[in-house]
């Protein structure tokens, strides 16, 4: 009667494991609603989406100013200062202050 338990355990989770693998492989070929111009060009713009981005709301402005493309550096070399704060007052004191202003001059 044992043996014949354990088989029926075995049968069933491969039958479950049968099945999840059919059901997952029939899902790969399921309709994903779009319609491509040609393999892997299946890009479609949503309603209202303009013809033409120059002058839009979706135009990107601004990116190729000299400024706007130094922000980034220029936060980064503000945090890389206030770590070189922080941790020359850890290494000093032995206490460590995550807010800048609150550490003495």
């Amino acid at each position: 009667m044992k043996m014949y338990s354990s088989f029926n355990r075995l049968a069933t989770l491969l039958g479950g494991a049968a099945l999840l693998t059919l059901g997952t492989s029939l899902g790969a070929f399921a309709y994903d609603g779009q319609h491509c111009k040609e393999p892997g060009v299946c890009w479609q713009p949503q309603p209202g989406y303009p013809e033409k981005l120059a002058g839009s709301k979706y135009d990107v402005k601004g990116l190729e100013e000299p400024q706007e493309v130094a922000k980034q550096g220029n936060s980064e070399r503000a945090m890389e200062e206030r770590n070189a704060k922080r941790t020359a007052y850890f290494d000093k004191t032995g206490k460590w202050i995550y807010d800048v202003s609150e550490i003495p001059q």
